[in-house]
C-alpha cells in the first residue's frame, strides 16, 4: 500500500491594522477638503482660545499658506505638542460633556488631519509665559520643537496643502473658485461673532479689516453698504429658544443663493427644513424662484440639539423639528408685520397727514350739514354697516340689467345706459372659421391660427394640428439669434441714459469679475467700481430696462452651483438666461401677423423642437387622434 503525504501550507491573514500615518490621511480627507476646511478649523479654534483679534492671511488661494494668528489665551509646550494627536481634546471628559457642547471644536481632528496632509508650524505663548513654543510638523512627523520668542496668543501657518497627497491637490479647482470658499468660511465667522476684530491678507493684499462691533454693523462691514437700509430686526424670546438677528426687506431678495445665515448656539449650520420655513413667511412678498436674506442666531438648549452628526459640525439634529419650525416662522412673520413690510392695517395717521389743514381746523356747522347730505354719508350712515358702500335701492333693476347684458344688441351703439350704469358690449374676435372644421384662407383677416390662455399658439396642419408653446418657441429664437451674434462677436449693446451700479457679496464679485469678457461678447457693457461694485452702462439691444439685474442674478447663480464641467458649457448658460429675458413680450403674438412671424422664425432655428433647457417646444396631434378623441 502506497501513502502520499501532502504538506499543508498555512495560508497568510489578509486583515492588518493601518499605520498612524495612514490612518491620519484617511481621516483628514473627512475634515480636510480644500484649504477652506483649513481656514474653517484654525479660525474656529481662534475663536475658542477667547481671541478679541483674528488675522488670517492667505497665499495662492491657500495652496500655499494658510495662516491665522490670534491673540488668545495660547498654549503650554505639552498642549501644544498634545494638540496635533488624533482625539486630543480639552473640551469633552465624559458622555455627558458631550450633551452640553457650546464651544467651536471639541473631537479632537482639525490639527491631527491638517498636519496629517500639510506642512504646519505653530508658534503660542500664554499670556503670562516668558517664552513660548515653536512645533514644526510634516505629515504627522514631528520635525521639530523648541522655546521661542513670540507673542501672546497663537501663530499657526499650513503650508503646501496636500504635499503628500498629490492625487487630491489634483482635484482642487480654480484659484478664483477655492478663494471663494475660503471667502464663505471668513464670512461665516465674523458674522457669528461681530464683538472679535478680523482682518484678511489676500496674496499681501488686505481685504478686510472688521473692526469688533455690533451685528448690523459687521454684516454691512463684511457684505456691502446696500443691506445697510434692507435689514429688518428680529427678536423673540420664548422658554424654548432665542431667536435674534436680521432678515432682509422683500427688495433684498435676490435670485442667488448664499447670503441666507444660520447659527445654532454660534455654530454656522445647514438646514434645508429651517431655510423653508423663513422662506414661507415672505409669502406673496418675494417673487418664487427669489431667495430673501437672513443672519438669524437661534440660542437653545444644548441638550435639545444634536451637533455631533458630520465631521465637519455644519449639519444639526433638533429634537423637535416642528417646533422650530413654528417658532422660526412666526418670529419673522411678526418682525414683517412690526415693521410694517407685510401687509397689514394700521389705523394711525401718518405725521404728514396730521400736519394737514383738513384734518386741524375745527368743523364748522355749514360743513357738517353739506356733509350730511352726501352720498357717502348715507352709505355709512347705519350702525355697524360701514363695509356696505352700495345704496340699497342699487340693485332693484338687476333683471332689466340681465336682459341687456343677454341681448347687447338691444340698444344702439352697443351700450345702453340703464340709472347710472352703462354696459358696453364688444364682440370676441374668433380667428378662423372654427364651425367649419377648416380655416378660411382667402377672407383678409382670417387665420389658421388660434391664441390659446396668451400661452399657446393652435394652428392647423396637413396632418392635424399643431400646439406650440409661445415662450419656449421665442426662447429657442433669441437664443439662435445671440448665438450668431456670439460666433460673430458683433453683438450690438444699447447704451443706457444712467448707468446703474451693482452691489454683490464679495464671493459673488469674484464670480462675476471671471465673467465679464463673456458678457461683453452678448452685449453687455459692465466695468469694476471697487468694494464688490459694478456699474452697468450697455445692455444687449432688445432687454427692457431693468431686466439686466435678473440675468446677472441668474448668471451668478449658476456659477455658483455649476458643476465641474460646466465651465466648458457656460456660453451656452449666459445665452439661455439673456433668451429667457428676452423671451417675455406676449404682445407681439397677440395679432395674426405677429403669430405667423413667430411660426416662420421658430422652423428657421436650427433646432425648433426643442427649447434651450430641453423642453418641448411643440406638439403635433394628427388627425386620426382628434377623431378618436371624439369617437
Amino acid at each position: 500500500m502506497c501513502y502520499i503525504c501532502f504538506k499543508l501550507i498555512p495560508v497568510p491573514d489578509e486583515i492588518q491594522l493601518l499605520s498612524d500615518h495612514i490612518a491620519n490621511q484617511i481621516a483628514a480627507g473627512e475634515v480636510i477638503q480644500r484649504p477652506a476646511s483649513a481656514v474653517k478649523e484654525l479660525m474656529e479654534n481662534a475663536v475658542d482660545a477667547g481671541a478679541t483679534e483674528i488675522q488670517l492671511v492667505i497665499k495662492d488661494s491657500g495652496k500655499e499658506l494658510v495662516q491665522v494668528i490670534d491673540n488668545g489665551k495660547g498654549m503650554s509646550p505639552t498642549d501644544a505638542r498634545m494638540s496635533f494627536e488624533r482625539h486630543a481634546t480639552s473640551k469633552i471628559k465624559s458622555i455627558e460633556d458631550l450633551f452640553t457642547i457650546r464651544t467651536m471644536g471639541f473631537r479632537g481632528e482639525a490639527l491631527a488631519s491638517i498636519a496629517a496632509v500639510t506642512q504646519v508650524e505653530l508658534r503660542t505663548r500664554q499670556p503670562n509665559s516668558e517664552m513660548g513654543s515653536r512645533i514644526i510638523i510634516e505629515g504627522t512627523e514631528v520635525k521639530l520643537q523648541e522655546p521661542c520668542a513670540t507673542g501672546a496668543g497663537t501663530n499657526i501657518m499650513v503650508k503646501n496643502l496636500f504635499y503628500n497627497v498629490p492625487a487630491r491637490r489634483h482635484f482642487l479647482k480654480s484659484p478664483t473658485t477655492e478663494f471663494r470658499h475660503i471667502l464663505d468660511e471668513f464670512t461665516r465667522v465674523a458674522l457669528a461673532y461681530p464683538a472679535i476684530g478680523f482682518r484678511l491678507w489676500n496674496n499681501g493684499v488686505e481685504q478686510y479689516h472688521l473692526e469688533p462691533g455690533n451685528l448690523k454693523a459687521r454684516i454691512v462691514g463684511l457684505l456691502g453698504n446696500s443691506y445697510s437700509k434692507n435689514l429688518v430686526p428680529v427678536e423673540e424670546k420664548t422658554d424654548l429658544l432665542n431667536i435674534y438677528g436680521f432678515i432682509g426687506k422683500p427688495d433684498a431678495a435676490t435670485r442667488t443663493r448664499g447670503m441666507q445665515f444660520f447659527f445654532i448656539n454660534g455654530r454656522f449650520i445647514r438646514n434645508n427644513y429651517m431655510n423653508h420655513a423663513v422662506v414661507k413667511a415672505y409669502d406673496n412678498l418675494i417673487e418664487p424662484e427669489a431667495f430673501p436674506f437672513y443672519v438669524l442666531f437661534l440660542d437653545i438648549d444644548p441638550k435639545r440639539v444634536d451637533v455631533n452628526v458630520h465631521p465637519t459640525k455644519q449639519e444639526v439634529k433638533f429634537e423637535d423639528d416642528r417646533l422650530m419650525y413654528s417658532y422660526l416662522n412666526s418670529a419673522v412673520k411678526h418682525s414683517l408685520a412690526r415693521y410694517n413690510i407685510a401687509p397689514s392695517i394700521d389705523f394711525s395717521l401718518s405725521p404728514e397727514i396730521q400736519q394737514l389743514s383738513a384734518v386741524q381746523m375745527p368743523v364748522t356747522e355749514r360743513q357738517k350739514e353739506e356733509t350730511q347730505k352726501g352720498y357717502l354719508f348715507n352709505t355709512f350712515q347705519d350702525k355697524n354697516q360701514a363695509h356696505v358702500i352700495e345704496r340699497k335701492d342699487s340693485l332693484k333693476r338687476w333683471k332689466d340689467l340681465y336682459e341687456i347684458a343677454a341681448n347687447p344688441t338691444h340698444s344702439s351703439g352697443g351700450s345702453s345706459p340703464i340709472g347710472s350704469y352703462v354696459i358696453e358690449s364688444s364682440p370676441v374676435p374668433i380667428q378662423g372659421n372654427l364651425l367649419s372644421g377648416k380655416a378660411n384662407y382667402e377672407d383678409k383677416g382670417s387665420s389658421n391660427m388660434m391664441l390659446l390662455h396668451g400661452s399657446m399658439l393652435a394652428t392647423t396642419v396637413k396632418s392635424g394640428l399643431m400646439l406650440i408653446h409661445i415662450r419656449r418657441a421665442q426662447e429657442r429664437i433669441w437664443y439662435e439669434r445671440l448665438l450668431a451674434e456670439w460666433n460673430s462677436q458683433n453683438a450690438p449693446s444699447q447704451q443706457v441714459l444712467f448707468p446703474t451700479s451693482y452691489e454683490l457679496s464679495p464671493q459673488d464679485a469674484i464670480l462675476l469679475n471671471e465673467v465679464l469678457a463673456d458678457l461683453a461678447r452678448i452685449g453687455f457693457d459692465i466695468a469694476p467700481f471697487g468694494h464688490n461694485t459694478f456699474v452697468v452702462q450697455g445692455i444687449p439691444s432688445g432687454l427692457p430696462a431693468g431686466e439686466e439685474k435678473y440675468v446677472l442674478d441668474e448668471v451668478v447663480d449658476h456659477l455658483k452651483n455649476e458643476s465641474p464641467d460646466a465651465v466648458t458649457k457656460r456660453t451656452e448658460l449666459l445665452l439661455a438666461h439673456m433668451a429667457r429675458r428676452l423671451s417675455k413680450n406676449k404682445h407681439a403674438v397677440q395679432q395674426p401677423e405677429g403669430q405667423q412671424a413667430l411660426i416662420d422664425e421658430l422652423f428657421a432655428c436650427g433646432q425648433p423642437e426643442y427649447a434651450p433647457d430641453g423642453k418641448k417646444v411643440f406638439v403635433m396631434v394628427k388627425i386620426e387622434e382628434l377623431e378618436g378623441m371624439l369617437g
